[in-house]
């Protein structure tokens, strides 16, 4: 992700014992910066909701399982999930900071070569199997959702859509769509929740 550092440090959010440095990124719920913890003194990523203290219920309970659902995980190659808190409303979490892209930024405009291309696939599906042998469905795997680290080193991220195999932390209602339309398979673009499962994450 591209570091916007050009805001003053005052403009930013405090948040507990976070120092945040810049803004990363942001998605249709969230917004995450680049941020120093004080007492650990170690780089992280900061994960906050968009609309802050104004979050609805349901906004905060996917935020949440988004954080829980990556949270337990524990794979080189997904990106880990530190600490899971609200302060002042505002509800965060702080995850592994990846230096480097994500794999649209990458590829845009050029095609990879052939044996780095099958090399990211392969480590991009072993993680991913690993989430589904645990039981999370990522249910938004895309190349922006895939950090590039500086040693040529992929990383999910953004488990934002993620669900039990389960069932067990559904939050969407019924027939409703969410994802990102150029990944998602049929059945996830069909509102069929019933029918979403590894394969799912596999089309994408």
């Amino acid at each position: 992700a591209r570091l916007d550092a050009s805001r003053p440090a005052s403009t930013y959010p405090k948040v507990d014992d976070y120092e945040i440095l810049g803004e990363l990124g942001r998605g249709g719920m969230g917004i995450v910066y680049k941020a120093r913890h004080r007492h650990l003194k170690r780089i992280v990523a900061l994960k906050m909701i968009l609309s802050g203290s104004l979050a609805s219920k349901a906004d905060v309970q996917r935020f949440r399982a988004e954080a829980e659902a990556a949270a337990n995980l524990r794979h080189p190659n997904i990106v880990a999930i530190y600490e899971i808190g609200e302060y002042e409303g505002r509800h965060y979490f702080s995850m592994e900071f990846i230096e480097g892209k994500n794999l649209a930024d990458l590829t845009r405009g050029l095609p990879l070569p052939p044996q780095r291309a099958a090399g990211y696939l392969q480590t991009i599906a072993e993680a991913v199997h690993y989430a589904h042998a645990q039981g999370t469905l990522h249910r938004d795997l895309k190349p922006s959702n895939v950090l590039i680290d500086e040693r040529d080193q992929p990383h999910i991220t953004d488990f934002g859509l993620a669900t039990r195999l389960d069932g067990g932390s559904e939050i969407t209602a019924s027939g409703q769509v969410l994802g990102t339309p150029s990944f998602m398979p049929p059945e996830q673009v069909a509102g069929r929740r019933e029918a979403i499962g590894p394969a799912s994450d596999v089309y994408s």
